[in-house]
């Protein structure tokens, strides 16, 4: 494979295991009852929901992009290694990091980031 799209599929893969990171600290904080307290206000939604949409539009920015970019099989391998190595990278961080506002925003940013990443490459 050409370089360019080496760098593709890592960036892909970088994007799909942000989200799923993304995705995973947020399910802890569903429904109402189980979510932290710093999470229930105005602005504690607003994180919590903004970094969902926001994990999201960058899924679906790395999806197109690997959709022109990348041949399908180095694509799929690469999700599914992001999609199945999600949990076994936020297991070792500490609760007080994923149970808070600081993993929603430090995932969502970094899926973020990395899906204008893949853009650029285009």
């Amino acid at each position: 494979m050409p370089h360019h799209v080496v760098l593709a599929l890592v960036l892909f893969i970088a994007v799909l295991l942000s989200t799923a990171l993304t995705a995973l600290a947020a399910s802890g904080h569903f429904p109402l009852e189980h979510r932290a307290i710093s999470l229930r206000s105005g602005v504690g939604r607003a994180i919590l929901f903004g970094a969902c949409v926001v994990s999201a539009l960058s899924l679906a920015v790395g999806i197109a992009m690997a959709w022109v970019i990348l041949p399908w099989p180095a694509a799929v391998i690469g999700a599914g290694a992001a999609v199945l190595a999600a949990p076994l990278l936020l297991r070792p961080l500490p609760d007080a990091f994923v149970n808070g506002r600081a993993a929603l925003v430090a995932f969502a940013s970094a899926s973020a980031l990395l899906a204008l990443g893949l853009v650029s490459l285009r």
